[in-house]
C-alpha cells in the first residue's frame, strides 16, 4: 500500500507520483512482443479493507493502444509469518494492443505476473531483514 514500494514491486513502473489519498499518476514502460512503449495514466487503490484486501485500478494510455485493469486483491493468513496473497482481475486493451493476439499478450501478462510476485517476495525480504 506504500507508494514507494507499490513502484518497486509493479513491474514497468519508472514514475508514480500520488495526487491524492491511494490515487497516483503512473507511467509504465512495458515490451509487449515487438513493441516497446511508455504507458502514462492512473492507478488507484480501492475497497480497501485493511490486512484483508483491495482493488487496483489501472487506465493506461500510448501510442500502441489504451489498457484498463482491475485487479482484485486478496489476503489471508497461511501459517506463521506467512500470507497468502490471491488475485483476480480483468485487462480490457485497444488499439494496436488488442490486435495483437491472445498469444502474444496472455504470454506478457504471464511474464508481468510473475514478476510481480518475484518482487514482491524481494521486497518482503529487504523489509523484513531491516
Amino acid at each position: 500500500m506504500n507508494p514507494d514500494s507499490l513502484a518497486r514491486v509493479v513491474p514497468g513502473i519508472s514514475s508514480l507520483e500520488m495526487i491524492s489519498e491511494n490515487s497516483f499518476i503512473s507511467a509504465l514502460n512495458i515490451k509487449i512482443g515487438p513493441v516497446n512503449s511508455t504507458f502514462s495514466g492512473k492507478l488507484q487503490i480501492e475497497d480497501i479493507v485493511e490486512e484483508k484486501s483491495f482493488t487496483l485500478t489501472t487506465q493506461q494510455n500510448s501510442k500502441v493502444g489504451n489498457g484498463n485493469a482491475v485487479l482484485h486483491i486478496k489476503l489471508a493468513p497461511a501459517g506463521d509469518n506467512q500470507t497468502e496473497l490471491i488475485f483476480d482481475g480483468d485487462v480490457k486493451l485497444s488499439g494496436m494492443l488488442a490486435s495483437m493476439g491472445q498469444r502474444i499478450v496472455g504470454g506478457v501478462a504471464n511474464t508481468l505476473t510473475n514478476q510481480f510476485f518475484n518482487n514482491i517476495q524481494k521486497e518482503l525480504t529487504v523489509t523484513t531483514d531491516l
